[in-house]
């Protein structure tokens, strides 16, 4: 790869600590230390000025976990950082920096000039600078400061029109990881039979079409021509769609009501080859949430349901389906509408049986869910706000957000759904298994985002079942996810449609057309 031609210059600070030896050298060594999250031309003035004080250019990298300066960032990942200042010409070495601080790195590698920018002098020196100045001059070297210039910032740039740079960072993993598109499709293959059981609120989505007419004279009433209607299965019915439609054998156990659109759930589920195990409760209607749609526009959402609780009868029947339905994985999928409550979740919960693939995802779009209800579960796919409502922060970045929440929930992945930002993935790491990591999202013509992170959820289940692996999982279901924004309505997302993602990606990494 082309990478390969500057790659060699990446090391960590020992190894640039024996390379280039202690002072006094013959030849200046130069440091420079910072984030780098898009490299701009504030940036390069700054390097080449650095690089004119000495023989050689050291650049340290601030690694992801210390990234704390803005929302969503860093927007790009440590690694690709680091490839991208290695390949300037007037860079000799670059170091990521594990430490919240560079000062451990100036004491390993003990560089003759530590260069500033001139912002950093301005208004007296800041405590964190006047640190770093004295780790310097411990030893006998000199901070020096660039002369005063214009100021790019890395999160003006990224704020005002962020760049694409999936394919980059989606390459950058893959080969961070030592995984290929070959362990993708593989995976797409892996995931077929897997047995299933979906538990959850079924939600028929309805919309239904109209023309503007015109308003009232006399009243704030708005007149529209009815032109039809449509029905959907939605909530926990789509994931389990989803689910059958990526090869897996799949059970759904929901609560419906005794109504037409009881019949009309049965019917439509029936056709996909789900196994369905309707609880029927007379005392609450089939839950039906109808967009009244004029002109392309939503006017108004009708929603029909009892958010009452579920009974301790059919939370009996709920869990004699858990204990008794042979199943690999099982996925509680948590809208909030009466099957998971305060009294039911424990019990529920408490009938899994031993080995059993555990997954939750709890949506509190419109109602009270907390995804930490679920906790000691294999898989959660929360999305931000799901996250700060669950631990009650709303100021915190995404990243230690996310790493705050999978230590409570003590799950063992959490991918954290980000909307057009992409996702977020946490993980138990250790050695060289970094313990999160993040995608961009690979929607490229959004038509309609609904339902794209139950398609997530589907098929990041069933790769994290079928391989044990984070990164295929969290890769295919944002796959998936991107396939579902991109068709009008809530589809089931087939596995060619991933495919045909990842084939896209793939030739786009390789320079094809």
């Amino acid at each position: 790869m082309i990478e390969s031609t500057y790659k060699h210059k990446i090391k960590t600070a020992a190894e640039l600590a024996e390379l280039l030896g202690d002072p006094p050298r013959k030849q200046k060594i130069v440091m420079c230390h910072g984030t780098f999250d898009l490299v701009h031309p504030g940036h390069i003035r700054h390097l080449v000025y650095a690089r004119s004080k000495g023989a050689k250019l050291v650049v340290g990298v601030t690694a992801d976990a210390h990234v704390n300066k803005a929302d969503h960032r860093p927007f790009v990942p440590e690694d690709l950082r680091a490839l991208n200042l290695a390949a300037l010409e007037t860079v000799d070495y670059v170091t990521v920096d594990p430490n919240a601080t560079p000062i451990e790195n100036i004491l390993t590698i003990k560089p003759d000039y530590f260069v500033k920018g001139y912002e950093y002098q301005s208004g007296g020196l800041h405590p964190r600078t006047a640190e770093e100045k004295a780790a310097v001059e411990s030893y006998g070297g000199e901070v020096i400061f660039t002369p005063g210039d214009v100021v790019y910032s890395s999160s003006a740039i990224i704020e005002a029109g962020p760049p694409d740079l999936a394919v980059e960072k989606l390459m950058n993993l893959l080969e961070g990881e030592r995984r290929t598109f070959d362990d993708l499709k593989n995976a797409l293959d892996a995931v077929k039979g897997i047995k299933v059981h979906v538990i959850g609120d079924t939600i028929v989505d309805s919309l239904t079409v109209t023309s503007m007419i015109g308003a009232s004279g006399k009243t704030p009433t708005l007149s529209v021509r009815y032109e039809g209607k449509r029905d959907y299965v939605g909530g926990a019915g789509i994931v389990a769609k989803h689910l059958e439609a990526a090869g897996a054998d799949v059970t759904f156990t929901t609560v419906l009501g005794k109504d037409s659109l009881a019949d009309f759930v049965r019917a439509d589920i029936g056709k996909s080859g789900i196994h369905l195990n309707g609880i029927v409760d007379e005392t609450r209607p089939t839950i039906n949430k109808n967009a009244i749609v004029a002109g392309g526009y939503r006017m108004l959402k009708i929603d029909t349901l009892d958010n009452r609780g579920i009974s301790e009868q059919i939370t009996k029947r709920v869990v004699r389906a858990i204990k008794e339905t042979p199943s690999d994985a099982l996925v509680f999928s948590d809208f909030r509408h009466g099957m998971f409550n305060g009294e039911s979740i424990p019990i529920l919960t408490a009938a899994i049986p031993e080995g059993v693939f555990k997954v939750a995802d709890s949506q509190v779009a419109s109602r009270w869910g907390n995804i930490l209800d679920f906790g000691g579960f294999d898989l959660i796919t929360p999305n931000e706000k799901e996250a700060r409502f669950s631990l009650g922060d709303q100021d915190t970045v995404i990243r230690p957000l996310g790493t705050r929440l999978y230590e409570e929930a003590k799950c063992k992945v959490l991918i954290l759904k980000l909307g057009s930002r992409g996702s977020m993935t946490f993980r138990e790491g250790g050695g060289e298994l970094r313990t999160f990591f993040g995608l961009d999202s690979f929607a490229e013509h959004v038509i309609d985002a609904v339902g794209s992170g139950d398609a997530l959820l589907a098929y990041a289940t069933l790769a994290l079942k079928a391989t044990g692996d984070e990164v295929v999982a969290s890769i295919l279901g944002a796959m998936a996810a991107a396939a579902e924004c991109e068709m009008d309505g809530n589809i089931p997302v087939e596995p060619e449609m991933v495919l045909k993602k990842i084939e896209t990606y793939e030739r786009r990494a390789r320079f094809q057309d």
